[in-house]
């Protein structure tokens, strides 16, 4: 079980492309959910001796996982190769990790995914294309890899904006939470959101972190975005798949709207999200509203961006 990984220096040279460093982002995800527990809070006696850094030593952290102090400084320095699941099960419930967070790492330490799926286009099926489009009283898109917006029906345009007028590399929603203003003011949550884009992006960036794509689409955000900067450096994921989102609407104020995601069964990268209302309350109303509008509520849904 105590395998060492594969112990070459850190930083060295890794054939990922122009994508993100693996290596890398397996170290700081180690760090930084070691930095956020305390002895107390995983059963170690803490006698109230200054500590020099946030949560639990490294040792600590190894004696909790059942391996030796010098096979953990490997792997949190980004040497995760050889490391054996049995391994990262123990640190996983060493770190009290959830089960985004152990896929998550798994996915850094031992990556399965190639650069020719990471590279290749996602595209909708023309059934599902004519799904979106029968469900006319409820906005519905699909979002792929990347948070890219890959299809939606006329409600989804009439509530979040008319995504069609907006070249296809700004169809994303990490572009627009973080650099739209107006989805600053559509989301009355909009922090949740924010952090909800981001979470995304990391458990992606685990599965694929050779896509320059993605890579390109982080370095951007970051130079851009104080917000995206913030979040992405304290490397959290989940996933999410249902919760409810509170929105301001230019034209019909404010909703309250309950959303639930299905993961496509023949892609995997691919999600549907479905938006609903409360039946009979102000929210139900409003879609009504907008659905009996039709373009017009689409053209003001475009105010957004």
């Amino acid at each position: 079980m105590d395998t060492p990984p594969d112990s070459a220096p850190q930083g060295a040279a890794q054939d990922v492309g122009a994508g993100l460093d693996r290596r890398t982002e397996l170290s700081e995800f180690l760090r930084t959910r070691r930095a956020r527990l305390r002895p107390e809070d995983v059963g170690l006696a803490h006698y109230g001796r200054q500590r020099r850094v946030p949560g639990l030593r490294r040792e600590e952290l190894a004696q909790l996982a059942g391996v030796s102090v010098a096979y953990y400084t490997r792997l949190e320095q980004g040497n995760g190769r050889n490391v054996s699941a049995e391994v990262l099960d123990s640190i996983a419930r060493a770190l009290r990790l959830t089960d985004a967070e152990h896929a998550h790492l798994t996915h850094l330490a031992k990556p399965k995914h190639k650069k020719k799926q990471a590279a290749r286009t996602q595209q909708v099926r023309a059934p599902l294309r004519q799904l979106l489009e029968t469900m006319d009283t409820v906005p519905a898109y699909v979002v792929g890899r990347r948070a890219e917006l890959l299809a939606w029906n006329r409600m989804a345009a009439a509530v979040f904006g008319d995504w069609s007028r907006l070249p296809a590399q700004e169809r994303n929603w990490a572009r627009l939470v973080f650099l739209d203003p107006g989805y600053r003011d559509l989301y009355l949550e909009w922090e949740q959101k924010a952090i909800d884009v981001v979470c995304t992006l990391r458990m992606e960036a685990g599965c694929y972190p050779e896509d320059p794509r993605l890579a390109a689409l982080v370095g951007e955000l970051s130079v851009k975005s104080d917000d995206f900067r913030r979040l992405w450096a304290a490397h959290d994921v989940k996933e999410k798949s249902h919760g409810v989102k509170r929105l301001r609407h230019p034209l019909v104020g404010e909703l309250a709207l309950h959303y639930q995601s299905f993961k496509i069964a023949d892609d995997a990268e691919q999600s549907m999200v479905v938006y609903h209302a409360e039946p009979d309350s102000a929210s139900a109303d409003a879609l009504r509203l907008l659905a009996s509008w039709g373009v017009d509520a689409t053209r003001a849904g475009a105010r957004n961006q």
